[in-house]
Parts: C-alpha cells; sequence; structure tokens
C-alpha cells in the first residue's frame, strides 16, 4: 500500500511555446527546438513526481489557458498570477498549505532531478520549517515551506548571483531558518544543455523525454 499523501509539490512552468520559452537556449537551438526542450523537461520533471507516492503534483502556469503540451496525461494546473516571482510564488504556496502540511516550489528547468533531493526536503520538513536547495549559478532550485506569510519573498533579486543567499537571510529574518539541501543546476545555457546531456549519456540522470527531444534536434 503507497504512503498517503503528505505535501503539494508545485511545478513553475511556462506553456512550451516557440518564443515564450528557454530563450536563452533559442538564440543557438531556435525557438522551435527550445520549445520541444521545454515540453520534454516539464514531462521528465512530472514523471519524476509521480514516482513518490507522497507527493499530490501541481503544475503552476504561468498561462493556464495555454497547451501545455502534456504528454503524459491529464494535470492539474494552477495560475501563478500576477507580479513578481516572489509574489507568485507566495500565492501558489500559500494556496498549497491551505489543503496539506507542507508545499514545495520547483522549475520545470531541472530534468532529471535526482529524487532523493525531493526526499530529503520532505525529511527537512518534517523537523524544520523550511527547506532550499541551492542553484549552482547563485538562486535555488527548490524551497519547501511549512509555512509562508505575507510578504515572504517580496522584493528579493531574482536571477541574481545572490538570490539564494538573499532568500536564506529573508527566511531567517521571518524565524523560517531553512535547511540547505545540496547544490544542483538549472538548464538555461548551451553549457548547462551541454552538462544535462553528458549526465544523460553517462546515465547519471533519468531524464527519457528529454534525452528524446535532444537526439531529435541533434
Amino acid at each position: 500500500m503507497g504512503l498517503s499523501v503528505e505535501g503539494i509539490v508545485c511545478v513553475f512552468a511556462k506553456p512550451p511555446q516557440p518564443g515564450r520559452v528557454k530563450t536563452r537556449l533559442a538564440q543557438t537551438l531556435g525557438h522551435e527546438a527550445a520549445a520541444r526542450l521545454a515540453r520534454a523537461f516539464l514531462d521528465d520533471t512530472w514523471n519524476m513526481l509521480e514516482r513518490l507516492p507522497w507527493v499530490r503534483r501541481v503544475v503552476a502556469c504561468s498561462d493556464p489557458a495555454l497547451e501545455l503540451g502534456c504528454a503524459s496525461g491529464s494535470r492539474e494546473v494552477w495560475s501563478q498570477g500576477e507580479g513578481d516571482l516572489g509574489m507568485r510564488i507566495e500565492r501558489v504556496l500559500q494556496r498549497a498549505l491551505r489543503t496539506v502540511p507542507f508545499a514545495i516550489a520547483i522549475g520545470a528547468d531541472t530534468p532529471g532531478l535526482p529524487g532523493h533531493l525531493l526526499e530529503g526536503a520532505r525529511r527537512a520538513l518534517h523537523e524544520r520549517e523550511a527547506v532550499l536547495g541551492p542553484a549552482e549559478d547563485g538562486g535555488f532550485y527548490l524551497l519547501g515551506l511549512r509555512s509562508c506569510p505575507d510578504q515572504l519573498l517580496h522584493g528579493l533579486p531574482w536571477s541574481a548571483p545572490d538570490t539564494f543567499a538573499t532568500t536564506r537571510s529573508r527566511l531567517c529574518a521571518r524565524n523560517l531558518p531553512p535547511a540547505v539541501l545540496e547544490p544542483w543546476f538549472d538548464v538555461d545555457r548551451p553549457a548547462d544543455l551541454r552538462r544535462l546531456r553528458q549526465l544523460i549519456e553517462a546515465r547519471r540522470i533519468t531524464a527519457p523525454c528529454t534525452r528524446s527531444a535532444l537526439a531529435e534536434i541533434s
């Protein structure tokens, strides 16, 4: 018998449409190929979460009226709403926390994210009020909370070298000192994509949809 649902994992994503997603990758791959990769990234992230029986999965979409390319079946989709990224993360996590003890936000740009990092976040949230997963570019790939006060993420720098450090300081200042997971990386630039391809080929991570998409655009 599987475990009962303990938390909601909210995958933040844009509709994978050409010209709207992965614009830095599109500079070298083209918009169609970048959109195909974005769709594969989302599918692999969604399928990874399916293997965690304690998770209720939600896509937090910037425009839920648009097609997400749901190759893996129907998905529960919530609107991120308006505002900067901090406001949107707050809004979605607060909605999730109305029904579960903890909620976790991740992006759709970490295909092959190892499941043990989510398990680590779950364990941390049994003991702490917050957990952060630092990204190697200075941001974070995961934020988990047991409570989300208003204005918690207001005015933070986004897509900056100090995003993780500033977010951690903000959580500590609001009496939510986070547990910190091991670092991981986002796939935003051609160098990140090369690294991702190498890890997939070496079978160090599992991302079959991304593997297929990479084969199609090579």
